[in-house]
């Protein structure tokens, strides 16, 4: 036992001693380094300068403008920072002051450049990532490239400058690489709070009507071992009499019908809500959204109403129901309408106003001078609502009650608000915010409107196709 341990004691010795020895190398190499660039005290400087700022800016944004007003303050160059987007080329910082008016030297086919390139009195500068974590940023980098530096007018540059300026990019790409890691991270660990949230309001908060399916389910089953005796009972008793077990089987089948009726009426409201539940599970819990730090759409062709609406509106009908609250169809358009969306988002977002409706719709007096409970869906097509030749469809979702305060209708899909009606209704204030979250990442809109007897709540999506209505 104690040789073994003097043996570990040395091999970790002589690991640190290699490990000292490695860092040592490399110091003298980096002295020999700077010697032979020969960098200016200016050039010096502006290295320095680069790192304590980039340390001290904690924001990317910020980080970006010390990236292109280095080159600018100490050497009177105008520069420009250009980052890999979705596989595209997008200018993301400028050191000049009005920037929608800023040219860039090229304005046509911009791409990365791997190696430093003069075009135009203008140096391109390949920006690189650390290649020993390129694989901790959620996409692909072509030879370890993160974007480029732009600076012009490059006949001011000289051969010594330019190198100078290859280091700068260097360092630079370094900057971004770590910060956009963090910047990543931060990302991930916000969409995961975030999608925690959205699993507790979505899946395992409705779930917790299986509670309610299965005690029904119960009932029935008591209903059906109660009836299953009496019939034993009767059948003993009327063995000598078959005009009595005639008589008898006449007063049971009712019995029977109605225990039938409900066992099968609630299969189908326990297989809704497995189908939908699972439905938003496999939504939410997609491999894409955790790889790339938020939802990412899978949009296919729906016809709205009958695989978006109807299965929710199906879904909370018993719910409905059990509240006194009617469900208006008079409004409901006759028209089948197809929208390219992420169905088991959509359908979330349709839960949650349904399970809103639930709670909040209360009594009001209708124009007839009656009192009504009810809720009431549909559609509009909307010529031209995002712009010329880009019509909209408005879908909506109506419940009577008193209206919304403009303060509170301000705050609405602000995330944990909750209006003054809510009484002693459970809830996060997180289902609207969700609601307006998804429908953006359609390219929508959400709104509310207080009308007639109640209060509507709607969002607009994007239709490519005016035809499909």
């Amino acid at each position: 036992m104690t040789e073994e341990i003097n043996i570990s004691e040395i091999t970790s010795r002589c690991l640190e001693e290699s490990l000292a020895f490695k860092v040592q190398k490399r110091l003298h190499e980096k002295i020999d380094d700077y010697a032979d660039y020969a960098f200016s005290p200016i050039q010096s400087s502006a290295l320095n300068v680069f790192f304590d700022l980039s340390q001290e800016y904690e924001s990317f944004h910020d980080l970006l403008a010390v990236c292109v007003l280095v080159p600018k303050v100490f050497f009177n160059l105008e520069c420009n920072l250009f980052l890999l987007r979705d596989n595209r080329v997008e200018m993301v910082a400028t050191c000049q002051e009005n920037c929608p008016g800023m040219k860039s030297c090229r304005q046509d086919s911009l791409r990365i450049y791997s190696e430093p390139q003069v075009i135009n009195d203008c140096f391109y500068l390949p920006i690189k990532g650390n290649r020993d974590l390129l694989d901790q940023l959620p996409f692909n980098l072509h030879q370890g490239l993160i974007g480029m530096l732009e600076l012009y007018p490059v006949h001011t540059i000289n051969e010594h400058d330019r190198l100078f300026f290859q280091k700068y990019a260097n360092r630079v790409g370094f900057q971004l690489h770590m910060r956009m890691i963090s910047w990543k991270n931060e990302e991930h660990l916000q969409f995961i709070n975030a999608l925690v949230k959205d699993i507790g309001h979505n899946v395992i908060v409705p779930n917790m009507f299986f509670k309610i399916f299965y005690r029904r389910l119960e009932a029935h089953i008591n209903a059906l071992e109660k009836l299953k005796n009496d019939m034993a009972a009767r059948a003993r008793a009327a063995r000598d009499n078959p005009e009595e077990a005639l008589i008898n089987s006449r007063e049971l089948l009712p019995r029977l019908e109605y225990i039938h009726n409900g066992l099968k009426e609630q299969y189908t409201e326990i297989l809704n809500h497995y189908e939908q539940t699972s439905l938003f599970l496999e939504t939410l819990l997609r491999r894409s959204h955790f790889e790339q730090g938020k939802y990412v759409l899978e949009r296919k062709v729906c016809n709205f109403k009958s695989q978006i609406i109807d299965p929710q509106v199906e879904r909370f009908t018993p719910q409905f129901r059990e509240k006194g609250i009617d469900i208006a169809l008079a409004g409901v358009p006759d028209q089948e309408i197809e929208v390219v969306v992420d169905k088991g988002l959509i359908s979330q977002v349709y839960a949650n106003l349904f399970s809103n409706a639930v709670k909040y719709t209360r009594q009001v007096t209708d124009f007839s001078g009656n009192r009504a409970k009810f809720i009431s869906y549909g559609w509009e097509y909307k010529p031209d609502y995002f712009g010329s030749e880009k019509p909209g469809i408005k879908l909506n979702v109506f419940s009577t009650g008193p209206h919304l305060s403009p303060e509170e209708q301000a705050s609405l899909f602000r995330e944990g608000f909750r209006a003054g009606n809510v009484g002693k209704e459970q809830g996060t204030g997180h289902g609207l915010f969700f609601i307006k979250e998804i429908v953006e990442m359609h390219g929508g809109e959400v709104g509310y409107e207080p009308t007639p007897l109640g209060n509507n709540f709607y969002f607009v999506l994007p239709l490519s196709e005016p035809s499909t209505l």
